[in-house]
């Protein structure tokens, strides 16, 4: 069974690896990373730990059972009890339920550990993978943005366990 473990130096190949081998599939749904992500990789890992360490993200990792990154789920920009969480997943995992675990098990982190109490995503409307994790999640979508020039929407999920939360809106 796949873990979901927090990034750190350990994963680095597997994750260059999982992000090279899976990078034309995500460009098919998402912007390209470019060259230079991929030319100056060490230093970036390096970067997103140390970001990591001031507590202002939380960079998670889906490990499967052979070591290899399947998968990752960033919460970033921590502030006032608020994240914003990305996710992608492999090809060779796509549509077989391991965004959605992935994505479950942040929301139990954020709660439960980090003390989060609401957490915002945004997907493409053409990323309709992404689209049906979020609302399968519980996240609600609460209104229309622009994602590198595609249209999308945002979507809030409210953690349980906060009396007297904010409720968002549906569309």
């Amino acid at each position: 069974m796949p873990k979901l473990e927090r990034l750190d130096a350990e994963h680095a190949a597997e994750l260059l690896r999982f992000e090279q081998e899976n990078r034309a599939y995500f460009a098919r749904s998402v912007p390209d990373r470019g060259d230079n992500y991929f030319t100056d990789f060490a230093a970036r890992h390096a970067a997103l730990l140390a970001e990591q360490a001031t507590g202002a993200c939380r960079f998670h990792v889906m490990v499967d059972d052979d070591g290899s990154v399947i998968g990752r789920f960033n919460l970033v920009d921590l502030v006032d009890g608020e994240a914003e969480l990305g996710f992608r997943v492999a090809e060779r995992v796509a549509g077989r339920g391991v965004a959605k675990d992935g994505v479950r098990r942040v929301i139990d982190l954020a709660r439960d550990e980090y003390g989060l109490r609401r957490l915002i995503a945004s997907a493409a409307l053409a990323n309709v993978g992404s689209l049906a994790v979020l609302r399968g999640t519980g996240f609600i979508p609460v209104g229309e943005v622009t994602l590198d020039g595609q249209p999308g929407l945002r979507h809030v999920r409210e953690l349980p366990g906060r009396p007297g939360g904010y409720a968002p809106r549906p569309m």
